[in-house]
Formats: C-alpha cells, sequence, structure tokens
C-alpha cells in the first residue's frame, strides 16, 4: 500500500506539471484580462502587472517555483477573489462533495440493483425495460437532462427547488436547515446519478450473466443451494469485482463532471468555481481546481484497492 501511495503522489506531481503547461499554453492570460477590465493599454502597466504574476520569466522557472509551492500545500493567490486558492476551495469542497458523494452512491446502488434484476430476469420484458431506459438515459446529455429536471419539477410542477444551495435568507438552522439542503440536493444528485446507474445497470448485468456461467456456480447448483444465495454469495459478488474498478475510476472523474450539473443549478461547488476561473483566466484558481481534483481521483483509486479486499479477500492474500 506504501507503494500505491507513492505513486499516486508522484502522479498528482506529474498531473500538476501537465496542468501547468497546458493551461499556459491557452490564448490570454491574467494580465490581458485585468488591463481590459481596467480600460488601460499602458506598456508600464502591464509590464508590472507580468512581473508581479511572474509572467515574465521563463516557463521553466515558473513550473519549478509553482511545484516547490504545491509541495508545501500552497496553491497560490486569487487575483480575482483576492484570497488564498486553497481557502476557496475548502470552502467549496463540502459542496461538491455533497453532491457527488450523493450521486455516486444513488448511481451505485439502484444501478447494481437494477442490473441485478436484469440478469435475473434476463430475456424477460423486465430485461428489455431496463435495458431500454439505461441505455436512453446513458445517451441523454447531462445538461439537458438537468435543464429538463429544472423546467419540469422546478418551474412545472413547483415540487423541488431548481436552484442553489439552500434557501436565501430563510434562517433556518439545525434539522430545518440539513431538510432545505436536502431538497435543493435532490435534483442535482439525481441528474448527475442518471448517466453513471445506466452504466453500472448494464455492467452488473453483464459481468452477473458471465460468473453465472461458470463451473463453481454450476456446481453450487449441483449440490442443492438455494437459488437465492447463488445469486447474492456465488454470482453477486464475484461480478461486482468489474463494477468496483469502473466506479473507482469515474468517482474521481464525477468531481471534474459536475461543471455542468453545478452551473445549471447554480450549486456553489468546486466545478463552478473551475467554470469561473477558467472564464476570468485565473491562473492560480484554475490550475487549484484541477490540482484537487486529480488529487480526489487519485485518492479514490486508492480506496478502490482497499474496497477489492473486502470484496474479495484472496486479492489481499495474491498481492
Amino acid at each position: 500500500m506504501l507503494t500505491r501511495v507513492l505513486q499516486g503522489l508522484a502522479a498528482i506531481l506529474l498531473i500538476a506539471a501537465v496542468n501547468f503547461v497546458l493551461v499556459r499554453a491557452a490564448p490570454g492570460d491574467p494580465v490581458s484580462v485585468l488591463a481590459g477590465e481596467a480600460g488601460a493599454s499602458d506598456a508600464q502597466f502591464v509590464a508590472q502587472l507580468r512581473t508581479q504574476f511572474e509572467l515574465d520569466r521563463p516557463i521553466t522557472t515558473q513550473l519549478a517555483n509553482y511545484l516547490g509551492r504545491v509541495a508545501r500545500f500552497d496553491l497560490g493567490y486569487s487575483y480575482r477573489q483576492q484570497q488564498p486558492v486553497l481557502k476557496l476551495i475548502v470552502e467549496r469542497l463540502p459542496a461538491t462533495l455533497l453532491l457527488t458523494g450523493s450521486a455516486f452512491a444513488l448511481s451505485l446502488l439502484f444501478g447494481v440493483t437494477l442490473g441485478a434484476l436484469s440478469a435475473r430476469r434476463a430475456g424477460t420484458w423486465v430485461d428489455s425495460g431496463i435495458t431500454v431506459v439505461a441505455l436512453v438515459f446513458y445517451a441523454t446529455p447531462l445538461y439537458w437532462l438537468a435543464l429538463m429536471a429544472v423546467l419540469i419539477f422546478t418551474v412545472q410542477l413547483d415540487w423541488l427547488p431548481g436552484f442553489g444551495f439552500s434557501t436565501v435568507g430563510a434562517g433556518l438552522r439545525g434539522w430545518a436547515l440539513a431538510a432545505d439542503i436536502a431538497r435543493h440536493l435532490v435534483l442535482p444528485a439525481l441528474t448527475l446519478a442518471l448517466f453513471y446507474m445506466a452504466v453500472y445497470a448494464r455492467m452488473t448485468r453483464a459481468a452477473m450473466l458471465e460468473v453465472a456461467q461458470m463451473d463453481f456456480v454450476k456446481t453450487a447448483r449441483a449440490k442443492g443451494v438455494r437459488p437465492g444465495r447463488i445469486l447474492r454469495a456465488h454470482v453477486l459478488r464475484n461480478a461486482l469485482l468489474p463494477v468496483i474498478t469502473l466506479a473507482g475510476i469515474q468517482a474521481g472523474g464525477m468531481i471534474g463532471g459536475a461543471v455542468l450539473t453545478e452551473t445549471v443549478f447554480a450549486w456553489p461547488g468546486i466545478g463552478r468555481l473551475m467554470f469561473d476561473a477558467l472564464l476570468q483566466r485565473d491562473y492560480s484558481l484554475l490550475l487549484g481546481t484541477f490540482l484537487v481534483t486529480a488529487a480526489m481521483a487519485v485518492l479514490f483509486n486508492l480506496l478502490t484497492d482497499l474496497v477489492y479486499t473486502v470484496v474479495d479477500p484472496r486479492i489481499e492474500l495474491a498481492s
């Protein structure tokens, strides 16, 4: 496990370096944005700004200074927000984790359940119905689902709030505040979960049908083991390994994929912060959000390795 942790840290540093080079290679920079907003084209003023943001130094020097700050957990300073980048991210991180964690749990729970039901009823109308629904949600763009959810459940039916983290100015506390946040969470979490739920349902179905044809399952049937126990203890448990692999990969990517969801629903998370930083050419904030999402992806991959040992202890023995 120590080796995997060291590999993860090395991957994070490599990702930070690649992100730095790619962001610097993109057209536009903070100086042009600030100078344009200030209506100033004075060469001396522009030169002062470039010196302030270290843009007048060679790219290798900028990269070395940036990686040195990252190693000290210093993500820089946001010139737009006038606050440290780490402080801004820490403030937004709980909202993103709440959204993505809820969406991940819902997608995995319902995806595996529907996939198991589809595999158990393979070839029937239940299997066909689940397959069609899964393909529809898989093929539908996420932003379209988000917009339709707002139009139907907020504008037309007025069942659920469509925007924000909580009701502004309500002054709620305790359980009342938690209930209000939960109501605001329903639409964005379900919207984000639908796509991944379809993926897990298809993956679970395919894996269970494959495992059901293996010799140890046939042996269990020949010994008279109850069908329900065979499904749970033999088929589903072994079929979960590829699902867990896919879930571990997508759990980290879900944070980055929440940009569209957070933008449509005005959810105050890292995704929306990343989008605003991109529009404003806020290099430090943009690189900070990229780095945090990459670190979360690496962390989820490490957690996936730990889950493997729970689902199949043979993996731990083999390692």
